[in-house]
Order: structure tokens, then sequence, then C-alpha cells
């Protein structure tokens, strides 16, 4: 008996609570009338009582919905009329005012809706409201509720960002032993605007006390320290990233020029247009599949090889097959074709840059660190090209089209006196190198825009990967491909996107004449050599 009393008290206790801590009338209209310090110092004692009434009337206040007379506030919400901080409908009396709230009450209402949103149930919205809050300049007033949300929370990232948010608070407290304590748990910080609240207090009028000063200086230095890595490993990331890039840009050519010799300038133009295949894929998928949007890209990335490889063959069939062995001429011929090509897509589709929206789950990224977020993009496209040069590794070393490919480069009369028809080897190996072409372009729209000129901009760099990993060699092209996007990227930090090009062309020049053939040279002999 004793104990079902017991229960029925604390469940009692538990259900009068919030009643025992609601927002009355005559706090309602203390935080909507009178001077702006007296109004904020009533929001922040009725915020730390996380009352869910003082919610609908903060977002009244911010929408202009709370009129005031007689010392009592009104709330305006769907058609309805409620004296503030009941539940009680009223009628406004005709000589009631508009609150009027200044930017600096604004502010402090948006902070006020911001903490009360840290003790939600539900986690999203959480994690939105410190996100939210991280941005604003929070106030000591802020602290109880704070403090609150801290002892409330389960989520042990969230915790650990709204102890930050306390320490933030806190390392400008009057107690010595507060801010002595907010320094040292700042030190595990690595945000942006941990480093610069800590600048400020290490100003020479900010904090005088020696120890707190010591203690500041040793958690400036490890935010620092944090940040630091952030931007290496940004730096690195986005090197890997260009050179995936150049990789995906490089292969189609590491097989047009480095196995069949053909120097083909319209390469860029083959890129192009994948990167259109994948604009008219999307939009077919809008259009007739607007459910199924987000599937469009799986559905564009066979379409922009198999476009850009009928392409190539047509090339190759009509122009280039006539060329072989004759690389200037086919250096000025693929420029005339990338020439028509450009302007073929400028009639199509305009010579405007057409937009390319990524799928949702191609959209955002993972932080990493404050500074640090690896879009999902981006990763991406590491993965497409590790996947497309296993496929090309595979299909020149394991397949039956790839003895052939590779007996044509390294002996052409002998591979068509054992039957090979070398013509249609032809055909199919130029459309392979388009095709990939394509599927870079595709990968392009992802990241870049869409336009006439995008393959103008990878044309350069595509050949200086292949001549630098070694002509004919896949592992060289993975190697140079990456290498240049890591040298190039780690350069434009210490001497600017343009001298950086221009450093690396150097380094190039420099590297051939040193070993005309690349990184990697081709093993064995060719009898047309």
């Amino acid at each position: 008996m004793r104990r079902i009393f017991l229960i029925l008290s604390m469940a009692l206790a538990a259900f009068a609570a919030p009643w025992a801590q609601a927002l009355t009338p005559e706090e309602a209209t203390a935080i909507a009338v009178g001077e702006t310090d007296d109004r904020i110092a009533a929001l922040n004692q009725a915020a730390a009582q996380a009352d869910p009434a003082l919610a609908v009337l903060l977002q009244a206040l911010l929408d202009d919905a709370v009129k005031v007379v007689g010392g009592k506030a009104f709330v305006t919400r769907d058609g309805k009329t409620l004296l503030a901080g009941s539940s009680t409908e009223a009628a406004v009396p005709a000589d009631a005012e508009d609150v009027v709230n200044n930017n600096r009450m604004r502010g402090a209402l948006e902070a006020a809706l911001g903490t009360l949103k840290l003790v939600s149930p539900d986690v999203v919205v959480r994690r939105a409201a410190l996100a939210e809050l991280s941005k604003q300049a929070l106030e000591e007033a802020q602290l109880p509720m704070i403090e609150k949300a801290v002892a409330a929370e389960t989520d042990a990232a969230l915790k650990a960002q709204l102890e930050r948010m306390r320490a933030t608070i806190l390392v400008s407290a009057n107690d010595r032993a507060k801010r002595l304590a907010a320094a040292q748990a700042l030190a595990a910080s690595g945000e942006s605007s941990v480093k610069s609240l800590l600048q400020e207090r290490l100003a020479p009028a900010a904090e005088t006390d020696p120890e707190v000063r010591a203690a500041l200086t040793a958690a400036l230095s490890a935010v620092e320290g944090r940040l630091a890595w952030g931007e290496r490993l940004g730096v690195l990331f986005t090197g890997v990233s260009l050179g995936s890039i150049l990789l995906l840009a490089a292969l189609g050519l590491a097989i047009t020029y480095g196995l069949m010799g053909v120097i083909n300038m319209a390469h860029g133009e083959l890129m192009m247009i994948g990167a259109y295949a994948t604009y008219v894929v999307q939009n077919l998928f809008r259009q007739h599949l607007p459910g199924a949007f987000d599937g469009y890209l799986l559905a564009a990335v066979p379409m922009a090889f198999l476009s850009a490889a009928l392409v190539g063959a047509a090339l190759e069939r009509s122009v280039i097959r006539w060329l072989y062995g004759r690389p200037l001429e086919t250096l000025l011929a693929t420029w005339g074709i990338s020439l028509v090509l450009m302007q073929g897509v400028r009639s199509l589709f305009g010579a405007q840059n057409v937009a390319v929206e990524n799928p949702s789950w191609l959209s955002g990224g993972v932080a990493v660190f404050s500074n640090l977020t690896l879009p999902y993009n981006r990763l991406a496209i590491l993965v497409f090209a590790a996947v497309v040069l296993a496929g090309v590794a595979l299909l020149i070393a394991r397949t039956r089209l790839g003895l052939f490919v590779r007996g044509v480069t390294q002996n052409r009369r002998m591979a068509a006196c054992m039957g090979v028809n070398t013509a249609r080897v032809d055909t199919y190996a130029f459309s392979l190198g388009a095709g990939i072409a394509g599927l870079a372009g595709c990968a392009l729209s992802q990241v870049g825009n869409v336009g006439p000129d995008l393959g103008q901009s990878y044309i350069v760099d595509s050949f200086m990967v292949v001549v630098l990993g070694g002509v004919g060699q896949l592992a060289g092209t993975v190697y140079a491909a990456l290498g240049l996007g890591l040298i190039n990227k780690f350069l434009e930090g210490y001497a600017g996107a343009v001298l950086a090009k221009i450093m690396v062309l150097v380094f190039i020049v420099i590297f051939i004449q040193k070993r005309p053939q690349g990184m990697f040279a081709m093993k064995g002999r060719s009898a047309e050599a």
C-alpha cells in the first residue's frame, strides 16, 4: 500500500510540474511590454522554465501578432485571439496597440526560441536549433537554459557541442574560476568561431588574470592546431578529388592516344557530349518520372557512355581511320571536329550553361572538422573513378577485345595475319575511349557547370597526364593524374592558381626532358616503332 501511494505521489508531481512552471499572463505581458532590458530579463527568466507555451508567444512576437492594452497582452493565431499566457479566448479592445520589437529585442526573441528547441524530444530539432544558435552571439542570461539542455541531452555529440557553447559564455564571466574552467573546456574545440572568441579574450584589455590568459593561450594553440589539420586534410582531399577528375578525363585519352597513337583534340568535346546526355536524361526524368528523379543519374551513366561512344565510332569511321600514322593531320582534323561539335551543341542547347541538379543522395557532405566538409558528390566521383579504372583495366587485360587491342597496338601486321579485323578493332578501341570520355562528362556535370566549352578546360591537362604517366600505361595515368592533382592544389596554397599552373607546366617540361618515356615506359617492342 505504501508503495502504491509513493507511485501515485510521484505521478501526481510529474503531472503537476509543467503546470507549476506554466507561463502566466503577467510573465507574458512583461515580455511584451516595457523597456528592452526589462523585457529581455523577463524573457530569459521565462525561458529557463522551458515552457512550451513560451515558444508560441515568442513566435507570435516575431510575427508581429501580439497586441497590448491595459497591462495585458493578446496573441492572434489561426483566426483566434487568446490572452497571452493562457488558453482563454478574448476580444481585443479597439484601442489595443501592436507590440514593436527593435533589432536587439528580435535577436533576443530568436535566441530564446532557439534555446527552447534545445530541449525538444526530437533530436533533429535539437540538432538544427544547436546549429542555428552556434551562429548567434550568446549572452550570460541564456546560460540557465543551456545548462538545462546540457543536463537533459542524451546524444553524446550534441552534449559536447552544448558544453562548448556553455564554455563560450562562461569564458567572459565575472567569476575567475568559471573563466578558467571555460578556457580549459574550449581547448577541446576545433571551430573557427572559438578561435575568434579566444583571440578576442586575449586582447590586452579583455583578460587581465595571468593564469586565465595562460589557459586561453594554451586553448588557442590547441584550437589552431585542429584547424590547421582540417586545412591540410582539405588540401589533400581537394587534390585527390581533382586527380580523380583528371583520371576520368585522361582514361579515354590513354586509349585513343596512348594505345592507338591518335592525337584527338576533340576528346574534350566527347566529355561535353556525355555531360549533355546527363542533362537530357535529367530533364526526361523530371518531366516523365518525377517520383524517381533521384535515380536519374543511374540511367544517365550508360546513356553518357553510349552517346559519346557512338559519336566516337562515327568520327573514327568517317575521318580518323584515314589519318593513322599522320599525327599532325590527325591533330588538325580533330581540332576542326571539336569546333563543329561545340557549334552543334550551341545550336541545340544554346550558348549558355545548363543546370544539372545533384540527386538528393549526392547533396550535402560529411563534416570531418568544423572547417572541413567532404561533399558527397566529390566522394562519389572518387568511387566512380576507381570503378571505371578497374573496369578499363579488366577490359584491356582480361577480355578478347582487350587482347585484340593490345595485339594491334604492338604489331598491326602480325595481328592481321592472325585473322584479327584490325579496322574493326580500331573502331571498338576508339569508341571505348570516347565512351569513357562521356563517363567523365557525366561525372563533371555533378560538380560544375555544363556548357559548350566544358571540355576545353580539361583537354590540355588530359594530355599532360597521359604523357607524364607514360604512353599506353594505365598505371602511369593513375599516378600522373593523382600526382598532378595533389601538386596543383598544394602549389595553389602558396602561389595562387595561375602561378601553380605555370609551375606544373614547367615541372612537366623538365620531367619529359629527363625522361621522355614518362613515369612508366612501355615494355616489350613494337614492330612499327
